[in-house]
């Protein structure tokens, strides 16, 4: 008898539908949610405030193209909080 297996990442919020590029990045973002992140983020999580997977969200930060401003410290990409609450007219 096969017993299904649950996922405790998704069981209590449910599942999230999965990005374009295959990230489940699903989750829907409120200001008081990305305040809550403190003064940065990672840039996967500042892709999905901004409605965009984690590849594309690489491919614009190498080109500098990123639409906020970010830190490269060694090989992470940090974004600041303030940047992407003034994108979104938050601030």
């Amino acid at each position: 008898m096969n017993t299904p297996r649950i996922n405790p990442a998704t069981a209590a919020n449910g599942p999230r539908a999965p990005a374009e590029d295959g990230d489940s990045a699903g989750r829907v973002w409120t200001v008081a949610a990305i305040r809550a992140l403190g003064m940065t983020t990672d840039i996967e999580t500042a892709a999905s405030i901004l409605g965009f997977g984690r590849t594309k969200a690489y491919e614009l930060a190498k080109r500098g193209q990123f639409p906020v401003p970010t830190l490269r410290i060694g090989r992470r990409y940090l974004v600041p909080i303030p940047a992407i609450l003034h994108l979104l007219d938050a601030d």
